[in-house]
Order: C-alpha cells, then sequence, then structure tokens
C-alpha cells in the first residue's frame, strides 16, 4: 500500500493519484470560508469543529489569502466562528478549550494581516461584530482569567498566555491595538501575579507572564489611565514582587551564561592562538564574535518595575534561595534555544552555576548584581542598534536606582559587600583583570566601576553622546547622596578622577568632528561640576583627608587639560557663535580648578628651585599641597548637590514607543507555529471523558 503524505492541509497518496484528499478539519474550514451558515446542514458542525486537531497554516493562510471584499462577505461566518471559540473555552473537554484557543490565534493574526492598513475598529468588527464585542471580549478575558488561575493544566495556561500575548502584539505599535481596550476594562492583572507568587506557575509561566504584564503598561501609557500602571505601582506582596524579581534575574542570568560560554569557547579556540601569535590586532572582531542578542523584553519589565514600584527596590538586593546556595535538580534541565530579545524563556527556577558567586562559601547573589553584569556585556557595544537601545535601558534603570533613597541605603551599606565580576572590554593597552582578585565591597562601587568603564571604552568616532550623559549623571547623583548622608566610601577614586579627565581631553581632541554633532559643552560642564563636588563637599565624603590631597594632587598633575579645556571655551564664548553660551558656562564652572592649579603651581615650582629637585615625587607634591591649603581661596558654588529628577513622559517617550515596537514585533515573530505546537497538549489530554 502507497505511503500517505501530509501537506497543507491535503491528505494525498506517493503513488500518483488523481486528486489529494483533504483533512476534515480543512474541509470544515472551507465551509467556514463560504456565504453560507456551515450549521444549516450540519448542526453538529462547531461541536465537531473543536474536536478536530487545528491546522494553523491552512487557516491564516486562507484568512490572509482573501481581499477586503471576499472577507466582509463572510464577516458573519467569521464572527460566529470567533463567538463559538469563546463558547469552547468554557466547556469541560480540555480538547476543545486547547483548539479554540489555537484557533482564536490563526483568526487574530490572519484577520489583522488583512487588515493592517485600515483601523483596528474594523478588526474588533470582523472577529466579533461591533454590536456583540463588549459581551464576547468580556466573556474571552474572564475564560482566559479562568483557565489562568485554575489549578488545571499547566500547557493551557501557556497557551492562554500565548494567545494574550498574540492579542496584545498583533500591530507593531501597541498603543493602535484598539482591542487591548477590552484587556483594560477586563483586568488579567490578579491572575497575572498569581502565576508569580506560585513557584510552580512562575517555573512554567513567569517569562511569558512578565513580559506580557511589560507590554500591557505600555498601552496608551501617556494617553489614558491605564490601570495596569496603577495596579502594578501598587503592589506590596512579598511572594509576588520576589517572583517577578527571580524571573527576571533568571532571564539575564542565562544570557550571562550564554554569553561567558561563547567568551570561554572563543578564548580556547583557533582565534585565540591567532590573537596570540600576531598581537591584539583583531581584539575587536573578537569582541564582536561574542556577542549573544540582547533581551530588551525582560529588561523593559524590570525598568517598569523599578520606575512603577517602590515596593520592587528592595528585591534587588534580595539574596534568592533558587539563586543562592543550593543543591543541583535531581533532573536535567532542558535548554532553550534563544531567541531575538530573548522572547524565549529559561527553563526553570534554577540559576545556572556560572551566575553563583565566585567563591560559594562567602556570598550568595541577587538581581542587582545579575543586572550589573548583564549591564556591562550590553554597554561594551554600542554600534549595533539592539545592544545600543538595551545599554541606554540600562543607564536608564539605574538612574531611577541611583535617585532612590532605600536603593542608595543598601547601595553603601558597608555590612552588604559583594564580590562583582563585571565584564571588561578587551583594549590593548591594559591587561585582563584576575577574577580571583576582586575585592568584597558595597555594591555601589560596582556601579561605579561600570560607569568608570563605559567612560574610558567608548570615546570613538561615534560617540555616544546621550549615553555619556546619563553615566555622568548617575555618578552625580550617587555623589549626592554620600554628601547628604556623609557616606565615606572607600573606593579607588583615582580611577574615576582620571577617566573623566581623559574624556574632557577626548572632547578638545575631537572638537570639530564632535562639535558637528553634539554640544559638547553640556557633558563638558558636567564633568567639570562632579570636580567641582569633589572640591567643594569632597571633605564630607571622602573616605580619607588624604584621598581630597590626591584629589588635588590628580588636578595639578593633569592641569595641562584644564588649562587647554579653558581656552576653548574662553575661544567659543568671546565669539558671537551658537557656542557662546554653552561654553561661557564651562568658563564659569572651571573657576575654582583653575584657582587650584594658579595657587599650587607656584608653590611646587619654588619648593622645587629651593631644595633643587628637577622632577617631584607624588609624596613631595603632597606635602607642598597640605601645607599650602590654608591661602586657598575658592569661590563657593550654588546646586552643585541638586540635580534634575527622571521623567519618563517628559524626555523619554519616543525612546519608549520605538523599544516596545521593536520588542511587540519580535514577541509576535516569535509566537511561530512550532510554539503553539498541540503535540504535547494531546498527549497530556490523551483521553477525552
Amino acid at each position: 500500500m502507497a505511503q500517505t503524505e501530509k501537506k497543507g492541509g491535503l491528505l494525498r497518496k506517493s503513488s500518483a493519484s488523481k486528486k489529494p484528499l483533504k483533512e476534515k478539519v480543512v474541509l470544515m474550514y472551507d465551509e467556514i470560508f463560504t456565504t453560507e451558515d456551515p450549521s444549516k446542514c450540519n448542526p453538529r458542525f462547531w461541536e465537531e469543529l473543536f474536536l478536530m486537531k487545528v491546522n494553523l497554516e491552512y487557516l491564516e493562510g486562507k484568512l490572509e489569502a482573501l481581499d477586503g471584499e471576499e472577507l466582509m462577505k463572510i464577516k458573519d461566518n467569521i464572527n460566529c466562528l470567533f463567538q463559538h471559540c469563546i463558547q469552547a473555552l468554557g466547556e469541560e473537554h480540555p480538547i476543545r478549550v486547547v483548539n479554540a484557543l489555537q484557533t482564536l490565534c490563526a483568526l487574530i493574526r490572519g484577520v489583522h494581516q488583512k487588515n493592517k492598513s485600515t483601523s483596528g475598529f474594523d478588526i474588533i468588527n470582523m472577529l466579533v461584530g461591533f454590536d456583540k464585542a463588549e459581551l464576547c471580549m468580556k466573556n474571552l478575558m474572564e475564560s482566559l482569567d479562568s483557565l489562568l488561575c485554575a489549578e488545571g493544566s499547566e500547557s493551557l495556561k501557556s497557551l492562554c498566555l500565548k494567545l494574550l500575548l498574540c492579542l496584545v502584539t498583533v500591530t507593531d505599535n501597541i498603543s493602535q491595538n484598539t482591542i487591548l481596550e477590552y484587556v483594560m476594562i477586563n483586568s488579567i492583572f490578579e491572575a497575572i501575579l498569581q502565576i508569580l507568587s506560585s513557584p510552580l506557575s512562575r517555573r512554567e509561566h513567569g517569562y511569558d507572564a512578565v513580559v506580557l504584564l511589560a507590554l500591557l503598561v505600555n498601552y496608551r501609557k501617556y494617553e489614558s489611565v491605564n490601570p495596569y500602571i496603577v495596579k502594578l505601582s501598587i503592589v506590596d506582596d512579598e511572594a509576588t514582587l520576589n517572583g517577578m524579581g527571580l524571573v527576571i534575574a533568571q532571564a539575564l542570568s542565562e544570557y550571562n551564561r550564554q554569553y561567558k560560554d561563547k567568551e570561554e569557547e572563543h578564548q580556547t579556540g583557533f582565534f585565540s592562538a591567532l590573537t596570540n601569535m600576531v598581537g591584539s590586532m583583531f581584539i575587536a572582531d573578537a569582541d564582536e564574535k561574542i556577542s549573544v542578542q540582547t533581551n530588551e523584553a525582560i529588561l523593559l519589565a524590570l525598568y517598569e518595575a523599578v520606575h512603577l514600584n517602590r515596593n520592587f527596590i528592595t528585591v534587588l538586593a534580595q539574596s534568592h534561595p533558587e539563586m543562592g546556595l543550593m543543591s543541583s535538580p535531581t533532573s536535567p534541565v532542558p535548554t532553550t534555544p534563544v531567541t531575538p530579545l530573548g522572547t524565549t524563556p529559561p527553563s526553570s527556577d534554577v540559576i545556572s552555576s556560572a551566575e553563583l558567586p565566585l567563591d560559594a562559601d562567602v556570598q550568595t547573589s541577587n538581581l542587582l548584581i545579575t543586572f550589573l553584569k548583564y549591564s556591562s556585556i550590553v554597554m561594551q557595544d554600542t554600534k549595533d542598534e539592539h545592544r545600543l537601545h538595551s545599554g541606554k535601558l540600562c543607564l536608564i534603570i539605574l538612574t531611577c536606582i541611583a535617585e532612590d533613597q532605600y536603593a542608595n541605603a543598601f547601595l553603601h551599606d558597608d555590612n552588604m559587600n559583594f564580590r562583582v565580576n563585571l565584564h571588561r572590554m578587551p583594549m590593548r593597552h591594559r591587561k585582563k583583570a584576575a577574577d580571583k582578585n576582586l575585592p568584597c565591597r558595597p555594591l555601589v562601587c560596582a556601579v561605579l566601576d561600570l560607569m568608570v568603564e563605559f567612560i574610558v571604552t567608548h570615546m570613538m568616532k561615534e560617540f555616544p553622546m546621550d549615553l555619556y550623559v546619563r553615566c555622568i549623571q548617575i555618578v552625580h547623583k550617587l555623589l549626592c547622596y554620600q554628601k547628604k548622608c556623609r557616606v565615606r566610601l572607600h573606593y579607588t577614586w583615582r580611577e574615576l578622577w582620571s577617566a573623566l579627565i581623559n574624556l574632557l581631553k577626548f572632547l578638545m581632541s575631537n572638537e570639530t568632528v564632535l562639535l558637528a554633532k553634539h554640544n559638547i559643552f553640556t557633558l563638558a560642564l558636567m564633568v567639570v561640576n562632579l570636580f567641582n563636588m569633589f572640591i567643594t563637599y569632597g571633605d564630607t565624603f571622602l573616605p580619607t583627608p588624604s584621598s581630597y590631597d590626591e584629589l588635588y594632587y590628580e588636578i595639578i598633575r593633569m592641569h595641562q587639560n584644564f588649562d587647554n579645556l579653558y581656552s576653548m571655551v574662553l575661544r567659543l564664548s568671546t565669539n558671537a557663535g551658537q557656542w557662546k553660551e554653552p561654553a561661557s558656562k564651562v568658563t564659569h564652572a572651571l573657576v575654582n580648578i583653575r584657582a587650584i592649579i594658579n595657587h599650587f603651581n607656584p608653590k611646587i615650582e619654588s619648593y622645587a628651585a629651593v631644595n633643587h629637585i628637577s622632577q617631584l615625587s607624588e609624596d613631595q607634591v603632597l606635602e607642598v599641597v597640605r601645607s599650602n591649603y590654608d591661602t586657598l581661596t575658592l569661590k563657593l558654588q550654588d546646586g552643585l548637590d541638586q540635580y534634575e529628577r527622571y521623567s519618563e513622559q517628559h524626555k523619554e517617550a519616543a525612546f519608549f514607543k520605538e523599544l516596545v515596537r521593536s520588542i511587540s514585533i519580535n514577541v509576535r515573530k516569535n509566537l511561530a507555529f512550532n510554539t503553539l505546537s498541540q503535540e504535547l497538549l494531546l498527549k497530556e489530554f490523551s483521553t477525552i471523558s
């Protein structure tokens, strides 16, 4: 007997038979795509349809193949199919529920593909009809809510979340998706929280739930009152917030682990041997080859949680038992392939061993450490658009953290010391730091290290001005907290001062190129004012008096850079060009730095002449500095410890609109047919009672 093949909804014999046979479900779909009511000839039509295995590809393809007029002719049957799908969700037989959920996915996507150019209201009319839309969508959302909250099948819950993600991402710009009005009115927020608070549900569905919540929060967030924003901002249940933190930490950990694996694989390979042989000329290419796709969806979820909910700040420093010191899982954890923007979740609450502390006997990890490691990877290369967006979002999240009083309290807590192994960009002029030499320090040191690392490694032609501004603002906000609370942080401040001076040097060296694209004086002013902050208030927050002396030493040692900066801004502020005003602000800001240089330089030269020393050592310069503070006169500068608080709506709306659009497209793209596969579901529901 000839073998039977199945293709595109057709059954055919591999021998040369004349007419291919169609699957029964395909024949039933064909009946729906006529103008006749399919239940006229067969009263049990709808009942039978939901016992048939769904052919998603055929149903979507059939919808897409019709033109607008043809679709309107069968509108009544489409409405009828949609309504019967919703009715089937209340059935006891799980097979019918599964088939109804999958049919809804195909309907929503197929009709939307056909109506891309028309408004959302036409899509609603085409799917359910205006007259029944409110009731139908209410019933749909209630059914999905019940399935998500029920004790039943995890596979059904997974499919419900897939349907909701399909519904939310059916348009690129989710704020134009008017179907979401019904998701706002009939909230599933509590169902999402229930998933996040339960270890079992969170393990299976936490990732989809968190991404869904992040997208729903961004629906028309600036135009109307979004109930998901309101509700997320007041969540105070510890189990729920910790659950959300775990899901985010897990996804970021998975990214970090994959990057580390690729890095190790790369270093042990042939390319590494070649690089060692010919020197470091290929370092930039090597770095590009180990890039891993960024996860903007989960990063958006972290941002919304940090930005909207002050209670979530506590989760950042929470040591998770699932992330910390625990035994390995008894069953092997399946690995999931990475998809663009991290739309595939990690498969378990168990964090990989790579994410465990460097010394397991000493410390555990937490969400903030995992996030800082993630940031240190994605911020290495900002040439790629997705990484640039990810890097920007990382800095926005850190901005929100740096402004929060409670976050600052645990960042600066001397009793909460961690060893944070940040990734450092390979550079010709420096050796790779040995991980084992990392000291245990308060978490704010890792944040400052990350900022210094960014400042040092991104002085390039395609200068990321916006990221530099955010970076300097974060440092400033942390200093403001230290000054206000008189926190004396034991940090290698010299590294920061050196990085800032080199940044000023870069801005001056590339004045012509940079001024064609950016107002470099805004950044220069911020850098100069950081030094003014140290000069004016350093005695209240620098760890020791000698640290304050070292600040003066660095300013005097690098005085040529400040002199050159002064010459440049003076030249531009005396001309009647477009840079007159911003340049003059920098001129005024340099007053104390110039006073220090002009006061101490003659004293140092005099000391050298009297003692017949051609070149003074650092200790000798410091001795001159300490003995001449009394005669130094500085001007008191106002507002150095003040800053403008972060505001999303006024300054970042365009960025988030574009980011959410990008995430929506990628989530939709990755809700492929295989993710809605029925085989596992059919095995689970192999018997129908």
